[in-house]
């Protein structure tokens, strides 16, 4: 540890460590992610890992992380329940034990995050737990069009359903599960930041547009491990999306991820570069499953190539994220 880590108080100390946990976790998972957030100004960076450590932790809890270790579904529904009340309270108190729901608290009391996000990204992680009945906190369930069952969510008993999504579950699940961590990225860029109301609503309405179009393009590479491994289908009702629905999912991503260029120039310049890099590197995966059946999709994930994301990150920096 550095002298200056060293001479902090206890609970900056604490802070410091719990930060540096949480981008650990990010660079294990993510290096394009780790990448990308090095483009952002030293302001940001460190609050958008955090952001993104506890979404990972929460999101290979239901993806099947707690089952490999073999704990029944309910258990791991009691667990995602846990690491819900243990966010809230960090949030509220300014500590937590566990370390990166600490620096996720951290980020959210500095920049303004509250249970108005965080809610309903839990509730979405709730949908991808197999359905089991425990007492729990009644929420709005995302609705699918399989046959309702009865699932757990904090302290009441309430409905949810299979994991076939038609059109309004697709858009509930998208919107707790991505448009608010855009939503969250966004409050971190402008906690320091003076906008007025249509601004705000532009900005808010390209976030959750980034968010969702991230979200989409991410289902279409995961096809076959949804698919197969998950038993999951989020394009459809039905158990393998056709050609002509991936086309379709394919031009409602393009017009999201326009939707999240156009507001980029407000965006504090800070934040700009990396956030046009991430909308252009989606929407280069986007071009590249466009050039695939679904058949193939299954196959093979589709990836970006190493020159090509450098490529990507150069003319956003000539850019300047202007466009």
């Amino acid at each position: 540890m550095s002298r200056d880590f060293d001479d902090l108080a206890p609970l900056e100390r604490y802070s410091a460590a719990s930060e540096r946990a949480a981008d650990q976790v990010i660079r294990a998972y993510s290096t394009s992610f780790g990448a990308a957030t090095r483009l952002l100004g030293p302001r940001h960076r460190r609050h958008v890992r955090n952001i993104y450590a506890l979404v990972r932790v929460a999101d290979e809890l239901v993806d099947g992380v707690a089952a490999e270790a073999h704990l029944p579904s309910i258990e791991q529904l009691a667990r995602l329940n846990a690491l819900e009340t243990e966010t809230n309270n960090a949030m509220r108190t300014g500590y937590s034990s566990n370390p990166i729901v600490h620096a996720f608290a951290c980020t959210a009391r500095t920049s303004g995050i509250d249970a108005g996000l965080t809610g309903p990204f839990f509730a979405s992680m709730r949908t991808d737990l197999e359905p089991v009945s425990i007492t729990g906190r009644a929420t709005e369930p995302a609705r699918t069009s399989a046959p309702e069952t009865l699932v757990a969510s904090g302290t009441g008993v309430v409905a949810a359903t299979g994991h076939r999504f038609d059109d309004d579950a697709h858009a509930s699940y998208v919107y707790g599960s991505a448009e608010v961590v855009g939503l969250m990225c966004l409050r971190v860029f402008l906690r320091e930041e003076t906008v007025n109301d249509q601004q705000r609503q532009q900005l808010e309405h390209g976030a959750r547009s980034l968010g969702a179009a991230f979200q989409n393009v991410n289902f279409l590479r995961d096809l076959a491990d949804d698919t197969e491994r998950l038993d999951r289908s989020y394009l459809s009702t039905d158990d393998v999306i056709t050609d002509d629905c991936k086309a379709d999912w394919v031009a409602t991503i393009r017009g999201q991820l326009d939707a999240a260029r156009d507001v980029l120039p407000l965006l504090p310049r800070d934040a700009r570069i990396a956030v046009d890099t991430a909308r252009r590197l989606f929407s280069k995966l986007t071009d590249r499953i466009d050039q695939r059946t679904v058949t193939q999709l299954m196959g093979q994930r589709v990836r970006v190539p190493l020159p090509v994301k450098l490529a990507l990150i150069a003319r956003a920096i000539g850019s300047r994220g202007s466009a």
